[in-house]
């Protein structure tokens, strides 16, 4: 493995480099742009595709908080147990190869190939055709950035569709590949996992729940919601589904209808809700409560019990964040032990942010997983431990 100095000076080229190639980058996302309408390409995809000066300068800001950042592959961990007469400790190690397969978000090459770099793995980059010229562009960069510090030209590798290589290709690599992540619509995170034979960290946006319980505020409800939906230029953790406690007044669910109206979002309810408030709600098919939206649309059913609240959400939740509002202390500790989600925000928004205070923290994504991680997708999942047994 390379010296951390030299990761960390490859982390700051890769900020350098790109933040001298903003116009040459949105040049080649104006033409993925251009033909991916020609091509009917959804909305939901043009958003992710699009890259914009603060796109790109967030994507910079990460990279150079990564390069600052402490060596993570030089920690040691006190072991929980001792064999005598020597010493027992830890230490993470890199787990070798990432695969990221991902659809539009440009950006993200860069910013799996930073942490990559900070933890000393090697990365295999596969993105979609309709990002062609912009990863091309991004491509370039990583590839000047690397020979600029002298690191191994290949420890990055960039797999343009063009080239005829195929995902289900490249996830059966497992004699490779020590880990792929799959990222974009629930549609290719399914295609992956399913056909992989290497270990799959498979990601998940939207279908996020939120329980207003009999005691909790108003406006912190609506707050939670609309903030939730801000993520850019991926809402991770969208609120899509609110379950609602059923001696909520009228009044309040018709303030927090209107207000979600005027914020743009669609409004779905079930059939008693719909009834109730036929002028705010549409009927949802029964089908749509485990799905995501992954578009600013809520969905409303009305429980009787936190109890009847905390089996719907393990029912149909995605399972990676999940939200209460409450004044009870007993409530929020009963929702905290019993949810199954890997995240759990009381009175908060689940709002997602891959740099969240410009801290050292980065993230890639969220996952569900209940295996290998669940969470954050942070520097430490590309990571394993290494115990060592020193006499």
């Amino acid at each position: 493995m390379t010296s951390g100095v030299s990761r960390r000076e490859g982390i700051a080229a890769l900020a350098k480099n790109m933040e001298a190639s903003f116009d040459k980058i949105l040049e080649a996302n104006t033409l993925d742009l251009e033909m991916s309408r020609e091509m009917a390409v959804s909305e939901l995809m043009l958003d992710w595709l699009k890259l914009t000066p603060e796109r790109l300068e967030t994507t910079v800001s990460i990279l150079k908080q990564l390069a600052k950042s402490a060596d993570l592959t030089s920690r040691l961990i006190n072991a929980p147990y001792q064999l005598e007469p020597g010493q027992s400790y830890s230490q993470l190690v890199p787990l070798g190869t990432i695969a990221l397969v991902y659809e539009a978000f440009p950006e993200l090459a860069m910013i799996a190939a930073g942490m990559c770099l900070k933890t000393g793995n090697g990365l295999i980059l596969r993105g979609c055709s309709t990002a062609s010229n912009s990863n091309l562009a991004l491509s370039g960069i990583i590839e000047e950035s690397l020979a600029e510090i002298e690191l191994p030209p290949r420890c990055i590798e960039v797999i343009l569709p063009e080239t005829g290589s195929s995902i289900e290709e490249l996830v059966v690599q497992d004699k490779y590949i020590n880990l792929i992540i799959p990222y974009g619509r629930p549609s290719l995170v399914r295609k992956v996992t399913e056909k992989a034979t290497a270990p799959v960290l498979p990601t998940a946006i939207g279908n996020c729940y939120l329980y207003w319980s009999a005691s909790g505020n108003l406006d912190l409800t609506r707050d939670a919601i609309i903030d939730s939906h801000k993520g850019q230029p991926d809402a991770v953790n969208a609120i899509e589904k609110v379950l609602i406690h059923e001696s909520k007044k009228s009044s309040s669910l018709i303030t927090l209808f209107t207000s979600l109206q005027e914020n743009g979002f669609q409004l779905r309810g079930d059939a008693q809700l719909c009834l109730e408030f036929s002028e705010y709600l549409q009927p949802m098919p029964a089908s749509e409560w485990g799905k995501p939206y992954i578009a600013p649309i809520v969905s409303f059913r009305s429980v009787e019990t936190l109890t009847d609240a905390i089996s719907w959400i393990n029912r149909y939740s995605s399972g990676h964040a999940d939200c209460l509002i409450t004044e009870s202390y007993q409530e929020s500790r009963n929702f905290i032990q019993n949810i199954n989600s890997a995240l759990v925000y009381v009175n908060a928004s689940p709002r997602f942010s891959r740099n969240p205070n410009c801290g050292e923290a980065v993230f890639l994504g969220m996952s569900n997983q209940k295996g290998y991680r669940q969470g954050l997708i942070g520097l430490e999942t590309f990571t394993t431990l290494k115990q060592v047994v020193q006499g």
